[in-house]
């Protein structure tokens, strides 16, 4: 019935369109290599004077979809543009997903910017992959770019289709959806039934690079990314460097999630940011919302089946467009921007403000890991060990993990999903526990962990999750962290373990959180290998882990947790929030 009174009423709503706007979808854009882009142009027939043009540059091909996102733009008082990526719509050149967004963008902007109907300036917004690609233009930063506001943004390397040097399953069919047409496949996901490949291939014991022979259609891009498990120089040519960086004075509104799956890149951006050019105007916006409510705000009442706080509800687009008034408009900023860092306190119902993530982390308690309780408990513990240096060797717990098996699966736990659930006995890993806080705290930023190991491989995939357990006894999801030891003081160059020797593993891109901990609450952490059906296998060789298999298993892997390891989390009394954290 719905469908039917939307074609119904279709010629309706184009008739009022061209009423109010001039709308143009077949544009074509020239670059300096002779690629045509293809793009949307909507200008409001009320306004006859040039105008700042708002331009949100994707790689989804949908071209209703499109087409209202222009004139949301033009019916705030800008031009609203939408522009493809190369080989998109009408554009005949080969897809390339990523790889040219740097050059491509930033000569969609030059056009825009010599158009008669552009006052010259161009602003940028749009989520995931469309706040990717206000990056790359950044990087290039054009003069007509004034501004930009990525929401949940992707960077391609760090993000997806790896994370911490992991490559996750989670997006596998993406590349067929981008790259299978001029327009956006959306037969691709269906085609590819994740969970059912997922296990398959955990089950074969096959190398991850054949993981799309089992799936049953090669995947050209998942090949040419296994060539690149390192943030090496194909990653970093897509984003800033450093000297970028420094150099990128345009205010930047970010925006992100909790829980939302990108919130690793998104974040990576503004403290890469924050740290090259500290008197940069960026501000960050970060509250419970996933990848969705990252990119169009929520106005839910539950978020994962846990109820939000009702400051928490957030218009994305309004908040946009008023960064928008306040920076080419001269209007006053958006009243949620006290400070660079705008978080919301979870359970709290408030918004917290702090000068930048670097105060958020700059006073972190320190846990040590300590042995089992005569309660059968390994403890998370303030009090600083009294060991001397070989008793920091000591073995807390020791994990025998016999790769061959595949009758269980490691680090199950840590995606949240609910958030809130009943107390849980996981099926393997370690588990330590704080003692019950004696006041409500806050705990707002990312956890790092310090981890003293030793094992008899050369490298290991590790995932450690952190959970509230309330009074009741009940288990919060606050955050989560995967990550390969031999990367872990460099993603852009592995550094293999000394198999049979102590070494510490430091793990710090875990995900953010602002949430009131509360009195005689418990924080618990889960830390284990990762080995499941969901990502990349290291079976700890040191040779190219998508080149691995069941075959390099070898004898079964012993990891000894040792003293000497510590977690460090964002917890303060509520009185001193983020609004007390200025220097």
């Amino acid at each position: 019935m719905l469908s039917k009174v939307q074609q119904q009423a279709a010629p309706l709503v184009d008739a009022d369109r061209n009423r109010r706007y001039h709308i143009d979808t077949k544009v074509l854009i020239t670059t300096s290599e002779g690629i045509e882009l293809s793009a949307i142009v909507v200008r409001s027939k009320s306004r006859s004077e040039p105008l700042p043009a708002v331009l949100s540059a994707s790689i989804y091909a949908d071209e209703a979809a499109n087409l209202q996102h222009a004139i949301t733009a033009a019916a705030r008082g800008y031009v609203g543009v939408m522009s493809d990526s190369r080989g998109k719509r009408f554009s005949r050149a080969r897809i390339t997903p990523y790889e040219n967004e740097t050059k491509d963008v930033t000569a969609v902007i030059d056009w825009l910017s010599r158009q008669p109907w552009c006052d010259g300036r161009v602003a940028m917004y749009g989520g995931s992959y469309l706040g990717y690609t206000q990056w790359a233009a950044a990087k290039n930063l054009p003069k007509a770019l004034k501004t930009i506001v990525p929401a949940a943004a992707a960077i391609p390397g760090q993000g997806l289709p790896m994370e911490n040097n992991i490559f996750l399953n989670a997006n596998y069919a993406w590349p067929f959806f981008v790259s299978n047409g001029r327009y956006d496949d959306n037969q691709a996901y269906r085609t590819h039934n994740d969970n059912e490949v997922n296990q398959r291939w955990y089950q074969s014991g096959r190398a991850y690079r054949d993981f799309d022979q089992i799936a049953g259609q090669a995947n050209p891009w998942l090949q040419k990314w296994l060539q690149h498990p390192a943030f090496d120089s194909y990653w970093q040519s897509m984003v800033p460097t450093a000297a970028e960086y420094k150099n990128l004075h345009i205010p930047v509104l970010s925006l992100t999630g909790y829980y939302d799956d990108g919130q690793i890149s998104a974040l990576q951006y503004v403290r890469d940011h924050q740290r090259y050019n500290p008197t940069a105007e960026h501000y960050l916006v970060i509250g419970p919302y996933d990848h969705f409510g990252a990119q169009h705000g929520s106005n839910d009442v539950l978020l994962r089946e846990y109820p939000l706080d009702k400051v928490a509800h957030l218009d994305v687009l309004a908040l946009t467009f008023s960064w928008f008034d306040y920076v080419l408009k001269g209007q006053p900023k958006p009243a949620l921007l006290k400070d660079k860092v705008n978080y919301q306190l979870m359970d709290d119902n408030s918004w917290q403000h702090a000068p930048s993530l670097a105060a958020l982390a700059s006073a972190p308690q320190r846990f040590y890991f300590a042995a089992k309780t005569t309660q059968g408990e390994y403890g998370l513990t303030t009090t600083k060990p009294t060991y001397d240096e070989a008793a920091k060797t000591a073995v807390i717990a020791t994990q025998r993990i016999d790769f061959k098996d595949r009758s269980q699966s490691y680090n199950q736990h840590y995606y949240p999903w609910p958030l809130l659930q009943p107390a849980f006995v996981p099926e393997n890993g370690l588990l330590l526990q704080t003692e019950p806080l004696l006041e409500a705290m806050e705990l707002a930023g990312t956890f790092s962990a310090s981890l003293l190991l030793r094992l008899n491989k050369k490298d290991v995939d590790l995932g450690l999750t952190l959970f509230e357990v309330t009074p009741e006894g009940r288990y919060f999801n606050l955050s989560y962290l995967l990550g390969r030891a031999s990367f872990a003081k460099d993603p852009g160059q592995r550094q293999l373990l000394q198999p049979g020797k102590p070494q510490r593993v430091v793990l710090q891109r875990s995900r953010m959180i602002g949430k009131k901990i509360a009195k005689g609450s418990r924080l618990l952490l889960l830390a284990n290998v990762n080995l499941n059906a969901f990502a990349q296998i290291n079976y700890g060789t040191g040779g190219d882990v998508s080149a691995e298999s069941i075959a390099d298993a070898g004898e079964a892997l012993k990891l000894e947790w040792l003293a000497g390891s510590y977690i460090e989390l964002p917890l303060r009394p509520l009185a001193q929030s983020g609004s007390a954290l200025h220097p």
